[in-house]
């Protein structure tokens, strides 16, 4: 199990669930020049996402560039090419290695429930983590009650659409393809720990 850190929690993921879409189409602007900045100005000036406005492009355009880029060259390689499981798993651990509070909510109450093969997870659960990281991270004290809703909202449906929830919370086991194991479980620690699964590898597909 993970332990707190007294680094501030990055707390921006109150919208826009995995960015699955998103991310499929940023990500070979990417790997064209290796570039994550020409990647969004680029993205930004065609409007690559179809958003309405200036504002919520930024914003979309930038909060995806943030979760790709915490993926190596290689899982980007696999990400654009990958079908939707391999996605979900990939865009998954992007959002966990770009928000601690969401790493620490996979391995410590989804995984941890699932390997004390209690089934569920609900809304409930994530408002005692969330008090009790509070202990170590004041901003989550200091939480608006309409902004600490948006979060477990939005981690909820980031679950869903990673096909690790069912739509009444039921936790799903992870089957991770064999490349995206080998990639992910090459970390020290292994990124498999963000996955509820009882293996240090996923079963292959």
């Amino acid at each position: 199990m993970s332990t707190s850190s007294t680094e501030r929690y990055a707390l921006s993921f109150t919208s826009g669930g995995l960015l699955m879409r998103e991310a499929a189409l940023l990500a070979p602007l990417y790997l064209e020049a290796l570039d994550w900045d020409r990647a969004r100005k680029s993205a930004i000036e065609r409007n690559l996402l179809q958003t309405r406005t200036l504002s919520s492009n930024m914003r979309l355009t930038r909060e995806t560039v943030q979760r790709v880029s915490e993926l190596t060259d290689a899982e980007i390689a696999v990400l654009i090419e990958a079908g939707p499981s391999e996605r979900q798993a990939l865009m998954w651990v992007a959002a966990c290695r770009r928000y601690q509070l969401i790493a620490e909510f996979a391995e410590e109450v989804v995984r941890e429930r699932f390997l004390l093969m209690n089934p569920k997870v609900n809304l409930d659960d994530f408002d005692r983590f969330r008090i009790g990281k509070s202990l170590w991270h004041p901003e989550l004290e200091d939480l608006k009650p309409s902004t600490a809703q948006k979060l477990r909202q939005n981690l909820f449906r980031m679950l869903t659409e990673a096909g690790l929830l069912t739509d009444q919370w039921h936790i799903v086991p992870a089957m991770l393809s064999g490349r995206v194991a080998h990639l992910l479980g090459a970390r020290t620690p292994s990124d498999i720990r963000f996955f509820p699964t009882t293996t240090s590898a996923g079963a292959e597909q």
